[in-house]
């Protein structure tokens, strides 16, 4: 994706940067998760689970946080329904 098409999305963004490096995180977090789930490990190690559910929590808590303050559109409350989504599986599975 494109910064002009995130920006068509979610808003403008003047710290281009700062949108880089979130994005830069999440694909490292997500590529170990990935890893993992690849790996089929029955019991993940515990730093796995605090890594899957912290980075959900974080990120939610953030989108519903900046929502409410209205510094940032009401998209991103999809991406927390998403969280929310892994939150949950990561519980229970």
């Amino acid at each position: 994706m494109s910064m002009r098409t995130f920006q068509m999305v979610t808003g403008p963004k003047t710290n281009h940067w700062l949108v880089n490096t979130v994005g830069v995180l999440i694909i490292v977090i997500g590529g170990v998760l990935i890893i993992t789930g690849i790996r089929r490990t029955v019991y993940p190690d515990i730093e796995i689970i605090l890594l899957a559910l912290g980075s959900a929590i974080g990120l939610a808590a953030i989108d519903i946080v900046y929502v409410v303050k209205k510094q940032i559109s009401p998209i991103y409350l999809l991406d927390m329904c998403i969280e929310v989504v892994f939150i949950i599986n990561w519980i229970f599975v």
